[in-house]
């Protein structure tokens, strides 16, 4: 039976600080996404702009760069790829924008269409070949580039049966996962003896919506979290991905979304407005998480987004319905 951790456990003597508050969108800030390199992140929101902001100094971060010609209603998520030269933006519009920085200055040289609805998620395969989108429309599409600038769908993946939340790819290899209002979450992978991308595996525990998951960086692990206002951590066992780990009793109201630093410390947030960390317990036989930082009101209003840097472990990023973005600094 997977460890259950509930609400109860002391927090230990780690600091979490507030160091910048950035303010620039206008109506709520959806999501954050690190650059690769971690010298510069990507926000987007409700006002239809994506945002690049980059340390001008030792925490001090400035706004270098606003897109503003891509999409014509919210936008909900944006994506670096592999590589950094490319920022995928997905949005309310139906449309998916790749942006490639030319001359100096970041163009949109894709649109991607074929979502009937809203558009959830964006997410680049580990190879930057391949690129995943979701839908309220209950698909997930798979997306294989074909030229400098040109994208073919490789795959219609109608598994869910409600509109799914996030898509993400496993680090290290060509496995992507989704999940949904369906309380599920979906395993693909392109089946060679198919000829075709498939469903390989349903995880099922979560008793209600799943709004995101994100693999750890060695790809062991998967994290998910939920409006039944739980967190779990999937591992592989025998070649069959289960639920290792429960945590709960954190949060008190829907969680939204969760981020791996580099060093394995997880990070959660939600409708409560607060930002908590938690870290393994190797002193334990079985598969506990201890929770080792928190701010119960790290924003005003539902944090949507919360982004790890993936290159230093002590700085992470949060997005909220308030329009503030926020960068942490994690001892």
């Amino acid at each position: 039976m997977p460890d259950r951790i509930t609400g109860e456990m002391s927090v230990e003597e780690n600091k979490l600080e507030a160091i910048q508050t950035l303010n620039k969108h206008t109506g709520r800030v959806w999501h954050v996404s690190w650059h690769p390199e971690g010298k510069t992140f990507a926000s987007c929101g409700e006002d239809r702009t994506i945002r690049l902001w980059s340390m001008e100094s030792k925490n001090h971060w400035v706004n270098k760069v606003v897109l503003t010609e891509g999409h014509k209603r919210t936008v909900r998520q944006v994506s670096w790829s592999p590589c950094g030269n490319y920022l995928a933006s997905a949005s309310f519009d139906g449309t998916t924008c790749i942006w490639d920085k030319k001359a100096g200055q970041f163009e949109c040289n894709a649109t991607l269409e074929g979502h009937e609805n809203e558009v959830k998620s964006v997410a680049w395969a580990p190879n930057g070949k391949l690129l995943a989108t979701c839908s309220r429309d209950k698909s997930v599409w798979v997306w294989e580039l074909v030229d400098d600038e040109e994208y073919d769908c490789a795959a219609v993946l109608n598994a869910h049966s409600q509109d799914v939340k996030k898509v993400t790819w496993h680090p290290n290899s060509e496995i992507l996962a989704s999940c949904s209002y369906d309380n599920t979450i979906k395993l693909f992978q392109d089946d060679p003896r198919e000829g075709d991308w498939a469903c390989q595996t349903t995880l099922e525990g979560h008793l209600s919506t799943v709004w995101s998951i994100e693999f750890d960086k060695a790809g062991e692990r998967l994290a998910s979290c939920s409006d039944d206002l739980t967190v779990k951590v999937w591992k592989q066992q025998d070649h069959v991905w289960k639920c290792a780990s429960t945590i709960e009793g954190f949060h008190n109201r829907t969680i939204y979304d969760i981020s791996w630093s580099p060093t394995g410390c997880l990070a959660s947030a939600g409708g409560d407005d607060g930002l908590r960390i938690f870290k393994e317990d190797t002193d334990n036989d079985e598969t506990t998480y201890k929770l080792i930082a928190e701010n119960k009101q790290a924003h005003t209003q539902d944090i949507n987004s919360v982004a790890w840097n993936p290159v230093d472990p002590t700085l992470l990023v949060t997005c909220s319905d308030d329009g503030d973005i926020k960068v942490w600094h994690f001892e």
